[in-house]
């Protein structure tokens, strides 16, 4: 019985991302950082969508951050910085099918806090 609730939750989070992924898309110049949290880390990437290539990329699990708002906002200061670095200021924000509250709000403010514009 909890597998198939756990299936089923899975299949309406893809149905959810599947529906915002057709609306937005990133560019070399404006790419799309794209978020994915588990029960216990917190990973996140910029993408090209036009030539289909990640220009930058954190991991929570190596970061020794875990999947909380706390951790979330050290996640999103370090992706920060890695873009930054890569010279992007602006970005467009994909929450992946996941509900923009806790962990994912969390993330976005850090990048927004740190200079990134979503």
């Amino acid at each position: 019985m909890r597998d198939k609730l756990l299936k089923q939750k899975n299949a309406l989070r893809i149905k959810r991302k599947k529906r915002v992924r057709g609306k937005i898309s990133g560019t070399a110049t404006k790419p799309r950082v794209t978020i994915f949290k588990s029960n216990r880390y917190i990973y996140a990437q910029a993408i090209d969508d036009v030539n289909g290539t990640t220009l930058c990329a954190v991991n929570g699990k190596k970061l020794n951050q875990r999947a909380n708002i706390d951790s979330a906002k050290e996640v999103g200061k370090v992706f920060a910085e890695s873009l930054k670095k890569s010279g992007l200021q602006e970005v467009v924000f994909d929450r992946n099918g996941y509900q923009y509250n806790g962990v994912v709000v969390s993330f976005a403010d850090a990048l927004r806090e740190h200079g990134i514009k979503l």
